[in-house]
């Protein structure tokens, strides 16, 4: 099978061609390489061979020139909540237009989608609801998880917003065109390759924070940190979408919530706590109590269905995705020097 990997030199892109690498598929990938870290990324996938095209998602007219594939897994995206307020423009271009453009190739290809999206596609408010003010200054309950028949309407940040509207043209074009797809609704994923920065992940930044003996910041909810997401380990998700893969043509055009769930979960603090315990370091924590507009809470993700389906759940803990992280972060300090 000849497969297209679009951010295919970002961390999950990059994982993601690696190990389909090594389960004998043909990887090409899509990069434009604006991203710190994604060069460095390039020279892994250059090594097995795996070709990057080094262009935009959003030219069409690039994009129509590209080989035609089996199956295209569209991981590109803007990531970055915040960042959505002030580009907007970006963001709307690479993860709503960019998708547009896949999916007019895969139409004009036959080419099946598996295709990224978020658990930002649920409404703040609703999430907000379920935490009381009240008790945010002490430790959450862990009792509502978010799954794929959960309330999507309201404001959820222009990023969650340009990944709904993906999903919903995903589904037009399923039925207009016949298109088969897949579509993951991630949480916040973590492992190798993440380099440790602010628009990589919480979980990387608090590993390589505690690593280097920076000074961090517990903000919003009155900064206590006890704000909770539960954090999928980067090969959890890649054994999963190889699953999908290979059953694409009996279980297709499904949406499903893909995430640590109570498997794998964390506050905050706990994870200073395991940061503490791992690397062997103490740093200060400053208290900011205003909250962004884009923050939430809590977020554990609901796997029923994609297990129900696939048989799959997520084999590793918190402490193996902390773990994990801080050896490949540890054991590549003077690249990540050298590329950030």
């Amino acid at each position: 099978m000849k497969i297209l990997i679009t951010g295919g030199c970002g961390f999950v892109g990059t994982n993601l061609a690696l190990f389909l690498y090594s389960k004998s598929y043909k990887i090409d990938c899509l990069d434009n390489l604006s991203r710190k870290g994604s060069k460095y990324n390039l020279k892994l996938l250059r090594d097995k061979k795996i070709r990057n095209y080094n262009f935009d998602i959003y030219n069409y007219k690039k994009i129509q020139k590209l080989p035609k594939y089996d199956l295209i897994i569209d991981c590109c995206a803007e990531a970055a909540v915040e960042i959505s307020k002030k580009d907007i423009d970006g963001v709307i271009n690479t993860n709503f237009f960019g998708t547009l453009n896949i999916l007019k190739k895969a139409k004009k290809d036959k080419s099946k989608i598996i295709f990224l999206s978020s658990s930002r596609v649920y409404p703040i408010k609703d999430i907000n609801n379920i935490i009381k003010k009240k008790i945010i200054s002490s430790k959450i309950e862990i009792k509502k998880t978010f799954g794929e028949n959960d309330n999507l309407q309201g404001p959820k940040t222009l990023y969650g917003l340009s990944k709904l509207s993906s999903e919903m043209l995903i589904e037009e074009f399923a039925y207009a065109f016949g298109l088969k797809f897949i579509i993951n609704r991630c949480g916040v994923i973590s492992g190798p390759l993440q380099f440790g920065k602010q628009d990589q992940g919480f979980v990387s930044l608090w590993i390589w924070s505690h690593l280097k003996k920076k000074k961090m910041k517990y903000i919003g909810y009155g900064g206590f940190g006890n704000q909770i997401r539960d954090v999928l380990h980067i090969r959890d998700l890649c054994e999963l979408i190889n699953l999908q893969i290979r059953k694409i043509n009996k279980i297709n055009n499904k949406i499903f919530t893909v995430g640590g769930s109570k498997k794998s979960y964390t506050s905050l603090r706990q994870l200073t706590y395991i940061c503490e315990k791992i690397t062997n370091n103490k740093i200060k924590f400053n208290k900011v109590s205003k909250t962004s507009i884009y923050d939430i809470p809590y977020f554990i993700t609901n796997n029923n269905l994609v297990t129900k389906t696939y048989g799959w759940k997520p084999k590793r803990s918190i402490l193996k995705v902390v773990s994990d992280t801080f050896l490949w972060l540890k054991n590549n300090e003077s690249i990540i020097n050298k590329h950030f």
